[in-house]
């Protein structure tokens, strides 16, 4: 099979980190300044077709030819891109990713990045980011410059000559990174994935420009009014000063570091009067309501969808999706009881009724984000998810058989988890069903080994626990839950042993193994997690801990120290990917249309008329031929725009 490496050089006056590859190839301006190509091992050559050179046949063959392999870093930037070049979408059924490649190997995302990491000898160039600044992106008009918008070869051809060997270098170095890599390949189920991905990123999902639009306006009318209302209230010049707010707030006795959105909760209840007022002013001001409905706007391209929301194996560490422009991942959750009447009122551009009818117009901004997402005309939305994907999973793991008992028999694993932990019958709206919400915080905080910090993060105290409850509340966790913390420590000891012997150490469907510098877990589907040059680092008390590099919380490549329970972290996270990737799989060969998904989610545009919430909610819960025993459920609804249920 021959191979084609590729890497183009490209300019748009769309922001490409702004607004995606799609939006960005979409706009009449685009075009492809040069391309670089190499089959197999033939050397690097670069066509300059800002100067009017040609594709040469060979190559505009291949760009058809599906038994011609493309591979380039980040293919889907060159596949979108030469699809607009040629007119006609390109299948992503032969291209390749020299980026999801390392990524399964959690390394960096930037072709720079895992050039440095592995030490490769053509590493990308330096200059790059000012040629790509010089020649890729639009210019301010100056006198100097003739009053131009762009440069072009012809303005610094000594510039475009250095450009054109570092398109040609990001050639040279994906190919180096790829001969690195050539013993980890893509395993074909990932591959079929990674199609899978490209195809629900090709089709995008529509949205309501109208409404985004008219919720920006909205916005804007807003805090225009509040901001008036404010500095009549206040007397200051601008009340969105940090500054200012601090000093108006000493004068009155009150001393404050910080005005974030915790510290003016804090202060709310002691507060009376014109403070209280001041303060409530200054929550609905800083709150941040319409970025995401900018981020549509940005985005969405001449057919009226948004394309590209996901990055296949963008968490590396796990191989989940991640969001991109949109941030899909992180939507606010909407709770307005009226949702369609609100979204006409804001669609309409009645932000008088808005304001009589609702609490909080940026509240409701925020809840109507979600509805923005609209399916096509004679269509609608299924949207069908995985109930308590992860906590059936842990269960899974650590034969925790009680909690498993629960998901089998449709009970509510927040009541069973408060019944099993404080000894009493729990019901939701029954006996002791204040114990519920107890029960609901320890279970999101502790699974993964939290303690007192954890319930603290994840809003203990905001929900009414005292603090000298928390500590309390992880004990009879833990104690309800002995073979899951069971499960923590026996992954932290096949870890060590896998370290330290350099052996195969298997923990049930788990397999643990160190080689060629790398630790890796192989997951019950096959697919393997990766820890790079894993090492074991003096601790407290005469104790080590297993450490690997990787992106820490810094974003930088640094030495991070992992543990059983992080471990455990990972390994769950991971197989519910596999689960909901499988899951996906199966929707689409059955002929349904995958817009967008999210975590556990998958959302399906179907026609009217055609198919039933029950059939999808069916393929779902389908378990794969690993996972025997895994009580997995999907529960889903319809919509005629997208919102949770």
């Amino acid at each position: 099979m021959s191979l084609l490496a590729i890497d183009i050089e490209t300019f748009s006056d769309v922001d490409l980190p702004k607004c995606g590859v799609y939006a960005y190839s979409d706009s009449p301006r685009f075009e492809i300044l040069l391309f670089a190509y190499a089959f197999d091992d033939e050397p690097t050559q670069v066509v300059d077709l800002a100067r009017g050179e040609q594709l040469p046949d060979r190559v505009l063959a291949a760009l058809e030819d599906e038994r011609v392999t493309k591979t380039a870093f980040n293919a889907a930037f060159e596949r979108t891109c030469i699809s607009r070049y040629l007119g006609r979408q390109l299948s992503p059924a032969s291209w390749q990713c020299t980026a999801v490649q390392s990524a399964m190997l959690a390394l960096p995302l930037t072709l720079d990045g895992v050039g440095e990491v592995l030490n490769i000898k053509r590493k990308k160039l330096k200059e790059g980011v000012a040629l790509l600044r010089y020649f890729s992106m639009p210019c301010k008009p100056t006198k100097a410059n003739g009053g131009r918008t762009r440069n072009r070869p012809e303005d610094a051809p000594e510039l475009w000559e250095r450009f054109k060997a570092y398109c040609i270098r990001d050639v040279d170095a994906e190919r180096e990174i790829r001969e690195k890599l050539r013993n980890y390949p893509i395993p074909d189920s990932e591959m079929e994935l990674y199609r899978l991905d490209q195809e629900i990123n090709d089709r995008g999902i529509m949205v309501d420009q109208r409404l985004a639009a008219q919720a920006v306006r909205c916005d804007a009318e807003f805090k225009a009014r509040a901001t008036t209302q404010a500095q009549q209230l206040t007397g200051l010049s601008n009340p969105n000063s940090l500054a200012q707010v601090k000093g108006w707030l000493a004068e009155r006795g009150i001393e404050v570091d910080s005005l974030d959105k915790k510290a003016i909760k804090g202060l709310l209840p002691q507060a009376t009067g014109e403070v209280r007022q001041m303060l409530e002013l200054r929550l609905l001001l800083g709150k941040t309501s319409v970025k995401k409905y900018e981020a549509i706007q940005r985005s969405v391209c001449s057919d009226g969808r948004v394309h590209g929301l996901l990055q296949f194996y963008g968490a590396n560490r796990t191989g989940r999706w991640a969001g991109r422009l949109v941030q899909v991942q992180n939507l606010p959750q909407n709770h307005i009881p009226d949702l369609a009447l609100a979204r006409g009122l804001v669609k309409r551009g009645e932000f008088d009724q808005v304001e009589m009818l609702y609490d909080s117009t940026p509240g409701v901004l925020s809840e109507l984000i979600r509805t923005a997402f609209v399916p096509k005309p004679g269509c609608r939305f299924i949207v069908a998810d995985f109930a308590a994907i992860e906590a059936r999973v842990l269960a899974w793991f650590s034969g925790e058989q009680w909690r498993l008992d629960t998901f089998l028999q449709g009970g509510d694993i927040y009541c069973a988890s408060a019944s099993k932990m404080f000894h009493v019958p729990v019901e939701k709206h029954g006996q002791n069903a204040h114990l519920r919400q107890k029960g609901k915080i320890a279970e999101l905080a502790l699974g993964y080994g939290g303690s007192v910090g954890a319930l603290t993060s994840m809003g203990a105290l905001d929900m009414g626990l005292a603090e000298d409850e928390l500590q309390p509340l992880v004990d009879q966790w833990r104690g309800a839950n002995p073979h899951i913390v069971k499960f923590w420590w026996d992954v932290d000891a096949a870890a060590m042993k896998a370290f330290r012997a350099k052996t195969e150490v298997r923990l049930g469907s788990l397999c643990f193994a160190c080689r060629s510098g790398m630790m890796f877990i192989t997951l019950p589907s096959g697919r393997r997690l990766s820890y790079v040059k894993p090492r074991l680092m003096p601790k407290r008390f005469n104790r080590e801990s297993l450490t690997y590099e990787g992106v820490g919380e810094n974003k930088k490549w640094s030495r991070i120290e992992t543990y059983g329970p992080k471990l455990t972290e990972n390994i769950v996270q991971a197989t519910s990917r596999d689960l909901l990737a499988l899951a996906m799989l199966r929707l689409r060969n059955a002929g349904f249309e995958i817009v967008m998904h999210i975590h556990d989610e998958a959302v399906v545009e179907v026609p009217e008329g055609i198919s039933s919430v029950d059939e999808i909610c069916r393929i779902m819960s389908e378990a794969p031929a690993w996972a025997v025993g895994l009580p997995l459920r999907a529960d889903g609804y319809e919509c005629e725009f997208y919102r949770k249920d």
